[in-house]
């Protein structure tokens, strides 16, 4: 390839982003599960990015997490606002989430009653606590749902 202007700008700006991945890594989310074991496969399914939801692809990645759990913030992030994550009353027990930011990345917690919805937490300090997932859908893994802002792949940060 000729190394053009404009193909080392290129270059360098996917270097940039790879380097700002690099070492990024979600610290523990949730009470009793400090290596933030991810959801493999239950009775309703499966909880990687991209498993089949019907018609549609899952856009997140499942962290497992008890009822009732302390969840944890995994950086030291600053709190978005609450996420309503569904519209079917049926689910109103566990329709609750916080959007996170840090320097470099956005992401929702699905799942979680959030202690506060705005304001700065450490890495480590309490966010809130896991919902009853059981409620709405028994013998699933209880579970985090973790999602990009731009729905693209979590995993490549656990």
């Amino acid at each position: 390839m000729k190394m053009t202007c404009k193909n080392i700008a290129l270059l360098a700006a996917l270097l940039a982003v790879a380097c700002v991945c690099e070492g990024v890594t979600f610290g523990q989310l949730c009470q009793g599960n400090p290596n933030n074991m991810r959801r493999t496969s239950d009775i309703w399914g499966q909880g990687h990015y991209g498993a089949p939801r019907g018609s549609r692809q899952h856009k997140g990645l499942d962290i497992e997490c008890e009822d009732g759990s302390v969840v944890y913030a995994p950086f030291d992030v600053t709190l978005n606002g609450k996420v309503i994550v569904y519209t079917d009353p049926a689910k109103a027990a566990i329709n609750d989430g916080i959007n996170l930011q840090t320097d470099d990345l956005c992401f929702k917690l699905f799942y979680v009653r959030p202690d506060q919805t705005s304001g700065t937490v450490s890495k480590g300090q309490r966010l809130g606590v896991m919902l009853p997932m059981q409620q709405v859908y028994p013998g699933i893994k209880s579970h985090v749902h973790v999602q990009m802002c731009d729905k693209s792949d979590p995993t490549v940060y656990f």
